[in-house]
């Protein structure tokens, strides 16, 4: 077993929010439960030691808690949307009172930077403020009707339980990007989270808990359950849950598309990215080193947003691969709560294992070690989980290039020509997620954006891959999965959508024309 953590402070943030480091006996419900499932020990990444140890849900566990979702529905769908929009907006602002111990706790159970971890809260209280907004802008649409004396419109009303499978790299901020936008449409929702850090799931729901009870919520608008992909499995056959929202690798997305489709249900997919950044000769240095290095190092490199491949153009290419390796060499790798550290470890054992494999794979495959890899040894490094960021010169069709690797590897290929080359380039692979063009021609950036450009969901011009705005639909096409999360008209994947049609006369015209008459 590993050595139970002690220090660092986060005792006093698990006390702070009344989990037992020890055991936490929760797993389940609004309202923590004791269950007798598998217990499962949180053990960070920074430091190798045991956070909580909880207890994963059982077959009932999860049966109890979809009956409860089910009970609440019946009551908070009777809500009007501003009045849930309230309870969203009192949620926000918890959030910012609890900013600072819940982005640390994310910061020491997952392993991304303190900074990182902080703006991840920070975006589960700005999707909170849109949701707000959103709440008073449920709207549909009016038509004219064809027949004399009829009006049409269309209305969403909420869809019922929504069914969250959250995957550890953003353990808090997903969950809330489906859950605002949900609870504000009348829905209710179940969260799995990922095994890897279930105990910053656990403090979701004590704070969820403190504004639901506040406001007389419907014990069972927000459900939890802790467990394996055996939960995951249950949920997405699961007749009783309309929508199953996923993120995580593409297997895991097939998988859950397959189970839901089967029965008629919706799937939100936000699965694997394999995201690249175009340097074009007019691209501006300044611009490209923080945007392809953070992207790239950013979380471990342990984002669907980042930046794997760099497709250079052939004229700039010595000058910005001697930059990126040179960036490369003045990297910080450390613990994640000392911010003058630029990157954490990776998540656990398992993926410092795939990190080395892709590697060997990558150098079978014939690719050239710019910036070498391997893992840390020694003092502050205990864990096992820290690696060396590495960039390798490769091309796109490496086998290794096409499949995405949740590290810090990246990948630096070479281009001639003209733009539309790059692009074939980046656009070669199963994923779709983000890309990025860094160009000063405005004929380039407009190829790069035009529907024979990116075939990603998301392209940014002059900004690098990771990362994304809440006011903006995020997710990607392909591999990926199609699915649209946070802003725009995302919502509308969390209601159904209703045409209605009045007829106001004392006669009763039929569409088309046709004629019945008795």
């Amino acid at each position: 077993m590993a050595e139970v953590m002690t220090d660092l402070g986060i005792g006093d943030i698990l006390a702070q929010f009344g989990i037992d480091p020890v055991n936490s006996g929760a797993s389940t419900g609004e309202y923590w439960l004791n269950t007798s499932g598998e217990k499962i020990e949180s053990i960070s990444p920074v430091d190798g030691k045991v956070i909580a140890t909880v207890n994963s849900g059982t077959e009932s566990d999860y049966e109890a808690v979809v009956l409860k979702a089910q009970e609440a529905f019946l009551l908070w769908r009777k809500w009007t949307a501003p009045a849930r929009g309230e309870v969203v907006r009192q949620l926000a602002t918890k959030l910012r009172e609890y900013k600072e111990p819940l982005g640390k706790l994310v910061s020491y159970e997952m392993g991304k930077s303190l900074q990182e971890g902080l703006g991840e809260v920070q975006e589960m209280i700005d999707i909170c403020d849109f949701a707000v907004g959103l709440s008073r802008q449920l709207h549909g649409l009016t038509m004219h009707s064809e027949r004399p004396g009829h009006r049409m419109y269309e209305q969403y009303h909420p869809l019922g339980i929504v069914g969250i499978i959250s995957a550890f790299n953003f353990p808090v901020a997903v969950w809330n990007w489906n859950t605002a936008l949900a609870w504000v449409c009348g829905d209710v929702c179940v969260w799995k989270p990922s095994e890897k850090s279930p105990i910053t799931a656990l403090v979701c729901q004590q704070i969820t808990k403190e504004v639901f009870a506040a406001n007389g919520v419907p014990e069972g608008v927000s459900g939890l359950v802790i467990g394996g992909a055996e939960i995951g499995k249950r949920m997405a056959e699961d007749k009783r849950v309309p929508l199953v929202s996923a993120t995580g690798s593409t297997r895991m997305g097939k998988s859950v598309s397959a189970a839901v489709g089967a029965r008629l249900g919706t799937s939100l997919l936000e699965l694997g990215g394999n995201n690249a950044i175009i340097i074009t000769p007019t691209a501006d240095l300044k611009i490209v080193l923080p945007g392809a290095v953070f992207g790239a190092v950013g979380t471990g490199g342990q984002r669907c947003t980042s930046t794997r491949r760099l497709i250079i153009h052939e004229d700039v290419y010595d000058v910005f691969v001697s930059a990126i390796v040179n960036a490369y060499g003045q990297l910080k790798v450390g613990n994640p709560l000392d911010e003058t550290n630029h990157v954490g470890p990776l998540i656990d054992h398992d993926s410092v294992n795939m990190y080395l494999s892709a590697l060997e794979k990558a150098k079978d495959e014939g690719g050239n070690i710019l910036v070498e890899g391997g893992v840390y040894e020694g003092k502050g490094y205990e864990s096992g989980c820290y690696v060396k960021p590495a960039i390798v010169e490769a091309k796109n069709t490496y086998e290794i290039v096409q499949h995405e690797t949740f590290a810090p590897i990246l990948y630096i290929m070479k281009y001639s020509g003209s733009v539309e080359n790059a692009i074939a380039i980046q656009n070669n692979v199963p994923q779709g997620l983000s890309s990025a063009i860094m160009t000063n021609s405005l004929k380039e950036s407009e190829a790069f954006l035009a529907c024979t450009g990116s075939d990603c969901g998301i392209a940014n011009v002059n900004i690098g891959t990771s990362g994304a705005e809440i006011g903006g639909a995020f997710g990607g096409e392909k591999e990926t999965g199609g699915g649209r999360e946070s802003g725009s008209d995302a919502w509308k994947v969390y209601m159904r959508r209703q045409t209605n049609t009045i007829n106001y006369t004392d006669s009763l015209p039929l569409a088309q024309g046709i004629k019945f008459e008795l």
